[in-house]
């Protein structure tokens, strides 16, 4: 039997309005940029003009709160679904300010041309053209007379036949009583099964996750702070990639500047790096895994709503002490002397560039790990030591790819559990020994994707080595990366083709070294027999033509530093499919010697 978890009713658009204004619902977007073009605004004013539907709203009520006296509060309304259409609404008929992108408060108004019946976005054009109501919020003000605005217009339009302004301006201020479907979700739901809908609910095209219903359900709890919470989480990873934005973020929100937040955010302005970049999601994951222990959000939206997991009732002190605890977490993240110590970690392992790191949750479980061991009291060195073990770790093997919430959880829970080294130490065991380095990786190198991770964890061991650049005498491969050179293909990619191998073989990551253009370019479709033996040609004559070596031995430590088979220098004719193999061992064999390094 199916068990009814919603109940559906239809209430006036006025209604839903004054609610969200008396703060009975509660629109957690609401001081978040608005996403919508200012058109769509205008075609959802347009549909309810025509008696078009505009969808259902969903709201859940919060659960009802044991308070510390024993009493109970009943939660308020969250608006799950149809913050944008709510908010719009209210720019549109109310007048209200929205915050568009740079998190500035500015106006969308919506003018309405009572003659055709047509709205549009007001321009300074049609603001000096008397056929339009300019503004049409104007309309729907208590102290609106239709009589005085009808007068007005057939004055400067007496063309226009009175009856069918009337009508027209009549029509658009019933705007307001037009019905809109309402969706109350059950507060008796589990918050599981709320957060489950809450994802699934994807009316405007937007992917939800949980970190969307976490960041909802902090930015509607004013009592614990919720609202400023969320600023602090959305200033900070605006600021962390568009520092500019400091100057504007004191002009736009003085209140907030005033904030212990601020305070914590204000080296932002003077930072360039962007091997960190969080966004919500990633900020929102490391303060609460760090501070609670725990992987999964739906756990948060718990605990900030007062879940108590023993009793499965909610507490006004367990919601108190959870949002205490997220603060907590959440001024560590932007703590700049955490922050910064945590990058050079990262970069000590080789990983100078952004472009080397595509597994974000590896970022972010390698934070959460660097926070643990500081608050566990454990030396800087030791922590560079572990975080770059572990972060390397999780690049190479793709820990966090599938189901990061719940390997988080594992994660975090056994590092408590076991202690930091010791579990650190059986993971790895378990994950790198000597069957993975000498058959799991070089076969997990099979592979044509230039961003695969360990084809960026192999850059990364050049520059921890320091390795020069394939055939460069003195430029870095460090040197290459920072300054965007090229991805050269050892096996020319026009020769290869030549021999009829599909893009999926020429493009092996085995077949792929840093290398500078020029030398690049000189080699061009060159067969590598051919222009093998004309690099020991050069090393004998003096006269360079493929980079700056010209000493057979600085040929030979060059080629090893790229894990290239000596045999091409050594007279040996090898096949593509033979060189594939000898250099993925090669490759391996060299993230093998790096990771010990670490």
């Amino acid at each position: 039997m199916i068990i009814q978890k919603f109940s559906v009713n239809n209430h006036p658009i006025q209604t839903l309005l004054s609610w969200v204004e008396s703060n009975e619902i509660a629109i957690p977007e609401i001081q978040r940029p608005f996403v919508w073009e200012a058109t769509k605004v205008r075609d959802l004013i347009d549909s309810l003009f025509r008696g078009y539907p505009i969808g259902y709203i969903i709201a859940w009520q919060n659960p009802t709160v044991r308070l510390k006296d024993g009493s109970s509060s009943r939660g308020k309304k969250i608006l799950i679904d149809g913050q944008q259409r709510i908010t719009a609404l209210m720019a549109a008929l109310l007048g209200k300010e929205i915050i568009d992108k740079d998190y500035r408060r500015k106006r969308i108004i919506i003018a309405f041309n009572p003659d055709e019946m047509i709205f549009e976005v007001s321009n300074s054009a049609i603001q000096k053209d008397k056929r339009w109501i300019s503004d049409i919020s104007k309309v729907f003000r208590p102290d609106f007379k239709i009589l005085d605005k009808l007068k007005e217009y057939c004055t400067y339009n007496p063309e226009i036949p009175e009856d069918k302004i009337l009508t027209a301006i009549d029509s658009l201020k019933s705007i307001i009583n037009i019905p809109v479907g309402l969706i109350e979700l059950s507060p008796e739901l589990e918050i599981s099964e709320i957060t489950e809908i809450f994802i699934r609910i994807n009316s405007s095209g937007v992917v939800l996750n949980q970190a969307d219903f976490a960041m909802s359900k902090i930015a509607v709890d004013e009592k614990n702070g919720g609202n400023l919470l969320r600023k602090a989480i959305d200033y900070f990873c605006h600021l962390a990639v568009e520092p500019e934005y400091f100057r504007q973020l004191k002009e736009i929100d003085k209140d907030f500047i005033n904030t212990e937040y601020f305070q914590k955010m204000l080296w932002l302005k003077d930072d360039k790096d962007d091997i960190y970049d969080p966004s919500y999601t990633d900020m929102l994951r490391v303060s609460f895994t760090s501070k609670f222990r725990r992987g999964r959000l739906q756990d948060l939206v718990a605990l900030l709503s007062g879940r108590d997991f023993e009793t499965r009732q909610y507490k006004e002190e367990i919601a108190e002490q959870s949002f205490n605890k997220l603060r907590e977490g959440v001024l560590d993240f932007m703590n700049e002397n955490h922050f910064k110590k945590f990058v050079m970690i990262v970069r000590s392992a080789g990983f100078i560039d952004s472009s080397m790191i595509r597994s974000q949750n590896a970022l972010n479980f390698a934070y959460i790990l660097y926070l643990t061991l500081r608050e566990l009291n454990y030396n800087q060195a030791k922590i560079e030591q572990l975080v770059r073990k572990w972060f390397v770790l999780s690049v190479l093997t793709s820990r966090y790819s599938s189901s990061p919430e719940s390997q988080f959880d594992i994660d975090i829970r056994r590092v408590y559990e076991q202690g930091p080294e010791e579990y650190i130490k059986n993971v790895i065991s378990a994950e790198l020994s000597d069957t993975y380095w000498t058959i799991g990786l070089p076969q997990s190198m099979d592979t044509s994707v230039a961003s695969s991770p360990i084809f960026n964890v192999f850059l990364a061991a050049q520059v921890k080595m320091n390795d020069k650049g394939f055939l460069s005498k003195d430029i870095t491969v460090k040197d290459l990366i920072e300054l965007k050179g090229d991805i050269h293909h050892i096996y020319p990619k026009n020769y290869l083709k030549k021999q009829n191998y599909s893009r999926g073989m020429y493009n092996q990551i085995a077949n792929y070294v840093m290398a500078q253009s020029e030398i690049n370019i000189a080699i061009g479709d060159k067969e590598p027999e051919k222009y093998f033996s004309e690099l020991i040609n050069q090393c004998e004559t003096k006269v360079a033509k493929y980079g700056a070596i010209i000493d057979i031995e600085q040929l030979r430590e060059n080629l090893q530093a790229n894990c290239i088979p000596l045999k091409l220098i050594e007279g040996e004719t090898l096949n593509y499919e033979d060189f594939l193999k000898e250099r993925r061992f090669l490759m391996a064999n060299k993230i093998k010697e790096y990771f010990a390094l670490l």
